[in-house]
């Protein structure tokens, strides 16, 4: 049976304006075996991980575990754990990286505020601080949810971490499962489909000095999918791969067709017509898929820049 990635690349379908949603990533290191719902269903108290959901819901917070690639047999509870939490909205992109010996000390944080791009929350409850190593690389592994991200992502993580990559982490979800494997790239919070070994250390290369990698991406998670589609493509129209210069600042319209503003931060913008097409003909959008779907993709109509006067109005 054709797996869901198998059947997405037979169809060439675009990954641009396909990533996950999320203004800010919380992440917390979790080892040993996750299940489809990781928070609830992994070595991470079950009670905890309800109440983190709980806590982040509609803040834009956005709660994932991981863990170090290689074997996740049980390995018990883990004396010192990381934390990171990154915000990605341009003007205010940041990483904090911390450890914590208690998890619950999660529910001390602000989601809202943190949502929002206010980190310091994140330094009262975990004494979190910038983080000062390389660009984080997410490879999503959770078998339990697509078999695809298992069977894609964990021998991709595994060859990055033995070639020496640093900041490469298993991550549980990172949604677009057809797409794997699917790799977030922080602190710009740029998403990656069908990603390989030498894309991801380009795209980390790139993160260094503070730049984009448009091929292969599925977007910024800083923005909704018609946003994402209509960034990177400004992005390619100008060659412009500096990162946190543009913004989203205006979607009008609803499915299936809205006009997007973009705002470069040197006063330049653009209006980008998104229409939403489906994928066909139907086909499975995850492995566990029990119908067969019509996954919408992002197409970019028009682009056109504005006078700086448009653009304010």
């Amino acid at each position: 049976m054709s797996r869901c990635t198998t059947v997405s690349r037979g169809f060439d379908e675009p990954v641009s304006g396909t990533a996950a949603t999320a203004t800010t990533w919380l992440l917390l290191e979790q080892p040993g075996p996750w299940g489809a719902k990781a928070l609830t269903s992994s070595h991470l108290d079950p009670v905890l991980g309800r109440a983190l959901e709980a806590a982040a819901d509609g803040t834009g917070v956005r709660i994932a575990l991981i863990r170090r690639p290689g074997r996740h047999a049980d390995p018990g509870t883990p004396p010192l754990r990381h934390v990171y939490a990154a915000h990605t909205v341009p003007g205010r992109i940041w990483l904090q990286s911390a450890t914590t010996r208690d998890p619950h000390r999660l529910l001390d944080l602000d989601f809202a505020a943190l949502g929002a791009g206010d980190h310091r929350s994140f330094g009262t409850a975990l004494g979190g601080r910038p983080h000062d190593g390389d660009p984080l690389a997410l490879v999503c592994t959770n078998g339990k949810r697509d078999r695809c991200c298992a069977l894609l992502g964990r021998p991709l993580a595994a060859e990055l971490a033995a070639s020496g990559v640093e900041g490469v982490w298993e991550v549980t979800h990172l949604g677009g499962h057809r797409f794997a494997p699917t790799v977030l790239v922080l602190p710009y919070g740029y998403a990656y489909g069908r990603a390989e070994a030498h894309t991801v250390k380009e795209a980390l290369h790139h993160a260094r000095d503070g730049r984009v990698l448009v091929e292969g991406c599925r977007g910024s998670t800083a923005w909704e999918r018609p946003g994402q589609a209509a960034e990177l493509a400004v992005r390619s129209m100008t060659d412009e791969y500096a990162a946190g210069v543009l913004s989203v600042v205006r979607t009008v319209g609803s499915a299936p067709r809205w006009e997007v503003t973009v705002a470069h931060a040197d006063g330049r913008g653009w209006r980008v017509t998104v229409a939403q097409a489906a994928g066909l003909p139907p086909r499975p959008e995850s492995c566990g898929a029990a119908v067969l779907g019509t996954p919408g993709r992002m197409d970019v109509v028009e682009i056109r820049e504005l006078r700086t006067t448009t653009l304010a109005s």
